[in-house]
């Protein structure tokens, strides 16, 4: 991400020459004019307009927080960057599993508790309704409290929410499990923005947009362990109730684990901020006064940002798409490949693990190259193309096209999603990361929402084809959008 340049001025008195030396008036017509050269530029200026236009004496006010006394602005790496972005990135994995471990084994659950798909399905969504009302005072608690604040109450929600699903085991329990799924929703809410603020607080100018897909690269990988883990864990044990919540109890004790062990590391691991800022743009910002920022103008700015608009829009309809498709992935292959559920699950993780290189390479394109409009198109429209390989070749009897063609829309689909955090933060900076990062992320879920309950209820009664045309759909009215976006800002 670049951030911007700072430039220092060089103030040019009206008794001076740039040598220091004085000048005097000998002429008639210097009587009313200094004359002022550099050797190369000559400027002719009126010593009344100079008097009137030089600084008060404090010029202190005049300066960026940093030239203030003529300090050099200071930065640093620090070691414990890469502790931050990986306690980080592993609770965000954590959290990313709890989401998607009901649905890829829908079948399964469904039976044991003896409820409808939807009902299954609406363990996946609620993590999208819970986000969109509550992501603005999350954002507000970012902005003002800080990233440390913000990570523990993402960390030991998740724990908690972890702890309450192990209590869920058993047929008539089905509201505690919706219920620790809901804790575990709003953990959710305390981590999908914090990656850009990670990645531009601790990072170097040269590693923003790897750390920033590296710290997303964290919640994908837990969504493809998601997929991976659950039907093995799980198996299908239809005759053996009893078995199945055995199963079942396995797999929340194991998670409620993991989850209190990295809550307690992050308690001593993740800070607000290094003692040195990493870049000039951080240590500008950083030195400003807190109280100027109003998050409510910061809103307003956004939202006042075309470009911004259009980014919204599209990163909602693509992203929006993972989700629905990650949702219902299960009820699609099952659809076609009865009795499919471990095979179900390790197409889920070819489609993430696909996603998290193309996440890794478009970041480290990002970085050498800044080329955030175009790459940002081009990925979109390879995940239209993905997805419409997809969506007619699931059919075909053949489950080797299948991961292929998953890995495919994967690798671009998935990715695209940290490229569309740094393309935010770029085409809004001063603004907030967690503000623009939070916009991105409620759209995203308003999308995702939409697009499970439609796609899932056309997969119900007309197939999975239908689902999934209606997806491409979308995906190339996004299209559409981004290329606005690169009309409106090379106009400006």
């Amino acid at each position: 991400m670049v951030a911007g340049e700072l430039l220092q001025e060089q103030h040019v008195l009206p008794d001076s020459t740039p040598d220091g030396g004085g000048t005097e008036g000998n002429t008639e017509e210097e009587s009313g004019y200094k004359e002022l050269s550099n050797g190369s530029v000559h400027i002719t200026l009126d010593p009344k307009t100079l008097e009137q236009e030089l600084p008060p004496p404090d010029e202190k006010e005049a300066m960026l927080p940093g030239e203030q006394n003529n300090e050099a602005l200071e930065t640093r790496l620090y070691w414990r960057r890469f502790a931050v972005l990986a306690v980080f990135s592993l609770y965000s994995l954590v959290n990313a599993f709890q989401w998607i471990q009901y649905s890829i084994i829908t079948n399964i659950f469904m039976d044991y508790y003896n409820v409808s798909s939807i009902a299954i399905d609406w363990l996946s969504v609620v993590y999208m309704v819970a986000y969109v009302p509550l992501i603005f005072p999350a954002t507000w608690l970012l902005d003002k409290k800080g990233l440390r604040m913000t990570a523990l109450l993402g960390a030991g929600l998740n724990a908690l929410g972890a702890w309450v699903k192990c209590a869920s085991v058993g047929p008539g329990l089905f509201w505690v499990t919706m219920s620790a799924q809901i804790i575990c929703s709003v953990a959710q809410v305390f981590i999908l923005g914090l990656p850009s603020r990670i990645a531009s607080v601790w990072f170097g100018p040269r590693e923003v947009s790897t750390a920033c897909a590296t710290a997303v690269l964290g919640n994908q990988l837990g969504v493809a362990i998601g997929f991976l883990l659950p039907p093995v864990l799980v198996p299908n044990t239809a005759d053996d109730k009893d078995l199945m919540g055995h199963n079942i109890s396995i797999m929340f004790y194991g998670t409620a684990g993991v989850s209190t062990l990295l809550f307690l590391l992050t308690i001593f691991v993740i800070k607000d901020r290094p003692p040195l800022p990493p870049s000039k743009a951080q240590a500008v910002l950083s030195t400003g006064p807190a109280e100027d920022y109003s998050y409510k103008k910061s809103i307003i700015n956004l939202f006042k940002n075309k470009p911004f608009i259009l980014l919204l829009i599209s990163y909602g309809i693509m992203t929006g798409s993972f989700y629905s498709v990650s949702t219902l992935l299960n009820q699609m292959i099952i659809t076609h490949y009865p009795g499919e559920e471990l095979n179900t699950g390790r197409i889920g993780l070819t489609l993430v693990v696909a996603g998290m290189f193309g996440s890794i390479l478009c970041g480290i394109w990002l970085d050498r190259t800044k080329t955030y409009k175009l790459t940002t198109l081009i990925v979109y429209v390879l995940s239209f193309i993905g997805m419409v390989v997809f969506t007619f070749t699931l059919n075909l009897g053949n489950l080797l096209v299948i991961f292929f063609t998953a890995g495919v829309l994967g690798f671009f689909m998935t990715g695209y999603l940290p490229i569309g955090f740094e393309f935010g933060v770029e085409i809004t900076y001063p603004e907030s990361e967690g503000t623009s990062s939070g916009l991105l992320n409620a759209f995203a879920q308003v999308f995702g929402i939409i697009f499970t309950l439609i796609q899932g209820q056309l997969t119900t009664d007309y197939g999975p084809l239908s689902g999934n045309i209606f997806l491409c759909a979308w995906i190339l009215l996004g299209i559409a959008f981004l290329s606005l976006i690169s009309s409106i800002t090379e106009e400006h």
